[in-house]
């Protein structure tokens, strides 16, 4: 445990010597240039101190002009007056611009009845257009008023100028000078100096530590420009002198504090440059040396083989900017101790701590990362796992779903055209903003470049994919409307569109369904018109025929009887299916009238059952409550429905079999069940046998008319009851299901 805590601390005094030996270097580099003059007057620091002083010199001293003189020596030109009159337009365009503004608020105030308001904003009218009036028909009067608009840039530029004193000053405690106008003779200094004396005799390097000559052209003619225009009165003349630093200057003037400044950081620089030098050459020294760093290296190897091989370089790059951008914490903060030790400290102890971890951890990762290099068959390898080869084929799975999305953005191309052009004419317009707006802001450039490629092109192909679904959903709408249904459209997510192919699909259902409900109607109807045929022609047949045969002479009285008892029985099966037809009609267009009363269920079975009571080769077997079971029913018409059930199954139940018929109370239900063993073989859809001239005897040879469930079914949706019916093999059951009353 020891070993290892030793081992870790010489690896972290390694890092740190090295990185502060860094920074030394790169501190040299970076500031080596502003301190390497061994004169600090110059420098570029105190020339631009100095070319300040001279400027205010200019204005404070050498033009000696007052506000008074200034505001005395203003001329006015034509071009001014013209200038100022038609500044905002012709008379004419000047009054409808002020009528414009005034007579909306006039009206305002009439309208709230506020006379008062009226008043005050016509005579505030009135007064401007007779001003601007006189403007233009007395040259005078706009004389006075371009003499006051120059004496108020002259009063803002004098008092502009007096808030620039104090820092004159300033510099003038430091700074001596002496300037003399050739012409007039006229010195301008701060020497303590008779006018016998030569300047000369002070302005020297025994008593100054600067000294600068200013020739004519320095001071001579000098304009001064107030809003572009000529204000002052040149200064005339021509100057030259000497402009300098004293040795008894006042060390708190900031000239003398930023020379003192610079003498102290040129030395800690020196210092701090040396001592870096000696830790970086140091540190290499012991590296060398020492075995910490090629175990902490194998140590690491096998954890750091694991990650992708662009995942390292990602990091090994993360780990140089941190250790880059520490450093130059260090660079910029290290000559600020001198003048603030207690508030930089922390800061570069800070940059160098971290500068030590970010570089350790980037010459560990460069040294990894190069041994792996080494083998390249292995670096192909281990590429092909990468981040990034796993990107690029996410990427062209991406391209491919774009290309597709562009593809179905343009089946219809008018859309498709339209959307590209008006997204491209937002792009090169808010280009075009940036770049006018910007001017030569890079940093913004920058940003809107950001926006576009974070932003911008991915919402253009997310609009693009809405796009090519869109057109997708009105390509499958026109194959729906020409009849063609195909495949459904995707639906995914819960947009507008997504919802919309929703419903494109349930509509596409209900058409497939109309279709088939459509194929099957068209069967029914032809099986109907086929079935009603031929169950009316078989008994009008017949009676045609017997009616032909009793025409005849010769005919026995016994035939004859016969012949008449078929007639008669074949009418009546042709009335009785008429009679059926024209019921089932009347109950499909919702004609049939109910008269509802309380009737006792248990009675109208046993009644209906008693109607059939014949010789029979059927086991009827019946179960009911003892107690009355009531409905509120037509019983007349509910009766029909139990006759048609039992007369079914007497046509179509297997010989020699049981019926059982049931009625049982379910909470607020009375449950009817008929069950019989069918002769006929049934088809697997019973529903069919709802339909009209239906029967489970195909061959048609049984008496039913094929109406009697259909009748019965309808009769019992009247009712709003339910009628249901099952088929297990060759067992029939029905079930009809009505609210049951209270007793």
């Amino acid at each position: 445990m020891g070993t290892k805590w030793r081992n870790r601390w010489k690896l972290a005094l390694l890092a740190i010597l090295f990185t502060f030996g860094l920074s030394g270097v790169l501190t040299f580099i970076a500031n080596g240039t502003d301190y390497l003059q061994p004169d600090y007057f110059k420098t570029p620091n105190f020339l631009g101190l100095q070319d300040e002083f001279v400027s205010y010199l200019k204005e404070f001293e050498l033009n000696e002009t007052t506000k008074e003189e200034a505001k005395k020596s203003i001329m006015v030109t034509k071009d001014e007056i013209e200038e100022h009159r038609n500044r905002y337009g012709n008379l004419t365009d000047q009054i409808i611009n002020i009528k414009g503004q005034y007579d909306p608020k006039i009206e305002e105030a009439k309208a709230a009845e506020d006379q008062v308001s009226a008043d005050t904003y016509r005579t505030v009218r009135d007064k401007k257009i007779a001003d601007i009036t006189k403007n233009f028909q007395d040259e005078d009067y706009v004389k006075q008023k371009v003499i006051k608009e120059k004496e108020k840039k002259i009063d803002d530029y004098f008092a502009e100028r007096e808030s620039s004193r104090p820092q004159f000053l300033q510099l003038k405690s430091a700074f001596k000078y002496y300037i003399k106008n050739n012409e007039t003779d006229k010195v301008y200094t701060n020497l303590n100096i008779s006018d016998t004396d030569s300047p000369k005799d002070y302005m020297n390097n025994k008593n100054m530590l600067s000294i600068t000559h200013y020739s004519a052209d320095a001071f001579s003619n000098q304009t001064i420009m107030i809003d572009g225009q000529e204000l002052l009165p040149k200064v005339t003349g021509t100057f030259d002198g000497w402009v300098g630093v004293s040795k008894s200057a006042p060390l708190e003037s900031r000239v003398m504090q930023d020379y003192h400044s610079y003498k102290t950081k040129q030395m800690f620089l020196l210092v701090y440059t040396v001592t870096s030098v000696l830790a970086f050459l140091l540190s290499i020294f012991l590296g060398k040396s020492s075995k910490v760093i090629p175990l902490t290296i194998e140590k690491w190897r096998p954890y750091y083989n694991k990650l992708p091989i662009d995942s390292r370089a990602v990091l090994l790059g993360i780990s140089g900017i941190g250790t880059i951008l520490f450093l130059f914490v260090i660079t910029n903060q290290v000559l600020n101790l001198n003048d603030y030790p207690y508030q930089f400290l922390p800061d570069i102890l800070t940059g160098i701590v971290f500068g030590s971890l970010f570089m350790s951890l980037a010459l560990l990762q460069g040294k990894l990362l190069i041994d792996e290099l080494k083998d390249w068959s292995n670096v192909k390898k281990e590429w092909e796992r990468g981040l990034v080869s796993k990107g690029r084929h996410k990427m062209k799975g991406s391209m491919n779903n774009a290309k597709e999305s562009l593809q179905e953005a343009f089946l219809n191309q008018s859309f498709g055209t339209q959307l590209l052009i008006s997204l491209a004419a937002v792009f090169i317009i808010s280009f075009v903003l940036a770049l006018f707006s910007t001017a030569a802001n890079i940093p913004i450039l920058m940003f809107y470049f950001l926006l576009l490629l974070f932003i911008g092109i991915p919402l253009f192909l997310l609009m693009v994919k809405k796009a090519g679904y869109f057109n997708t959903i009105i390509q499958k709408t026109n194959e729906l409307a020409a009849g063609r249904i195909g495949p459904d459209l995707p639906v995914s997510g819960k947009s507008v569109l997504s919802i919309l192919a929703g419903n494109i699909n349930e509509l596409k259902q209900g058409v497939k369904k109309s279709q088939t409900e459509f194929a099957k109607s068209e069967r029914l109807k032809t099986e109907l018109i086929t079935n009603v045929s031929h169950d009316l022609r078989t008994p009008l047949t017949s009676i045609i025929t017997y009616t032909e045969l009793l025409k005849a002479d010769d005919i026995p009285t016994e035939d004859r009887e016969a012949y008449l008892e078929i007639i008669d029985r074949k009418s009546k099966r042709l009335k009785v299916l008429i009679d059926d037809l024209f019921e089932v009609s009347k109950m499909a267009s919702g004609n049939m009238e109910l008269t509802k009363e309380k009737i006792n269920l248990v009675e109208l079975l046993n009644q209906a059952l008693a109607e059939h009571d014949s010789p029979s080769n059927l086991q009827f077997r019946l179960t009911v409550p003892d107690e009355p079971v009531y409905s509120l029913v037509d019983g007349q018409k509910l009766w029909r429905v139990f006759d048609n059930l039992i007369q079914n199954i007497y046509n179509y139940s297997l010989e020699n079999s049981r019926v059982y018929i049931n009625l049982k109370t379910v909470e607020n239900e009375a449950i009817i069940t008929f069950k019989n063993v069918s002769k006929y073989e049934l088809s697997e859809n019973v529903d069919e046998l709802f339909e009209r001239f239906k029967r489970g005897d195909k061959s048609r040879h049984t008496n039913g008319s094929g109406l009697g469930l259909a009748i019965a079914q309808s009769i019992v949706d009247f009712h709003g009851g339910v009628m249901a019916i099952e088929a297990d093999g060759d067992l029939f059951k029905v079930t009809i299901i009505l609210k049951k009353e209270a007793k």
